[in-house]
């Protein structure tokens, strides 16, 4: 598999079907689709819509019936990133090489539009899973996201990450952070993907253990690109851990050990799927060695 190209194409797939869900820029409050439209075409790896797809067709499943759900989850995670970018929170000017929402719009447009984005993502699962012949798989499928996202997943992580900034921590406190404010999302998209192909407790499990691995291994290599990444290539500013005294594996465990972690965590990441057909999880296979090698 040339790794490269498949997720280019993924990438090309999930954003020429993402136009289709995204609001007409027209009306009184052309404003606040513009600000959404703005974010959501910034670009980006798509991770976690492609691991819905990937989730959803490693399981069996046929169609684009997940979809809906990958846009959903990419609207999620970019409301996430503009309100992450506020001057209440990191106080940051770029993402992905561009002006932050609210350097654009303004804080206060960048806060409706993060708002728009998370209940245009519910209104877009909901409105497809209405209409469907199993909506128990459906229903199933949008608990995943909504817990994954809420007070018991990335809320959850990020309101512990703001309140530790100053202190030092200790390592416990800093994996719930990762594992909620980063992995859950990432455990989520695969799990959703996988329910809706009507997958077995087994391979649902596998799919789990994989995403935990490698959600916690994106982060730490974050952790390790704040510092040591290349600040053109990230699209944003590097030393922003520093800058707002956060704790990370580099700080806590040093820059030998955070690597040592990120490598085990990939490892155990790959054989937790080796239940599958190795043809039905090439690409996460390669996706995992990607996140541990990524440059941005």
């Amino acid at each position: 598999m040339e790794f490269t190209l498949e997720l280019k194409n993924r990438i090309n797939y999930i954003e020429k079907k993402m136009k289709a869900f995204l609001p007409e820029e027209v009306g009184y409050q052309k404003t606040i689709f513009e600000a959404m439209n703005y974010s959501l075409n910034a670009g980006g790896k798509r991770l976690r819509p492609i691991l819905i797809m990937e989730g959803y067709r490693a399981c069996g499943g046929l169609g684009e019936d997940f979809l809906p759900y990958s846009v959903a989850v990419e609207m999620i995670h970019t409301y996430s990133l503009i309100h992450d970018d506020l001057p209440a929170l990191d106080n940051d000017d770029l993402r992905r090489g561009k002006p932050t929402n609210h350097r654009v719009f303004g804080e206060d447009m960048a806060i409706l539009a993060g708002d728009a984005l998370l209940n245009h993502a519910f209104e877009t699962m909901l409105a497809y899973a209405k209409d469907s012949d199993r909506p128990d798989l459906h229903i199933r499928a949008m608990y995943e996201i909504a817990r994954g996202a809420g007070i018991y997943g990335m809320i959850g992580g990020q309101v512990v990450d703001v309140q530790s900034e100053g202190q030092a921590i200790k390592k416990d406190k800093l994996d719930f952070i990762h594992i909620n404010k980063t992995a859950k999302m990432i455990i989520a998209s695969v799990r959703c993907g996988a329910i809706l192909a009507k997958a077995s407790d087994e391979k649902l499990q596998a799919l789990t253990r994989y995403a935990e691995n490698i959600g916690l291994a994106f982060q730490i290599v974050d952790d390790i690109l704040d510092i040591e990444g290349d600040e053109k290539t990230l699209g944003k500013k590097v030393g922003s851990d520093i800058d707002n005294m956060k704790s990370t594996y580099p700080s806590l465990l040093g820059m030998k050990e955070s690597k040592q972690i990120a490598t085990d965590l990939i490892v155990k990441a790959k054989k937790s799927i080796g239940i599958f057909d190795s043809s039905d999880v090439e690409f996460l296979i390669s996706l995992s060695e990607f996140i541990l090698n990524r440059s941005n």
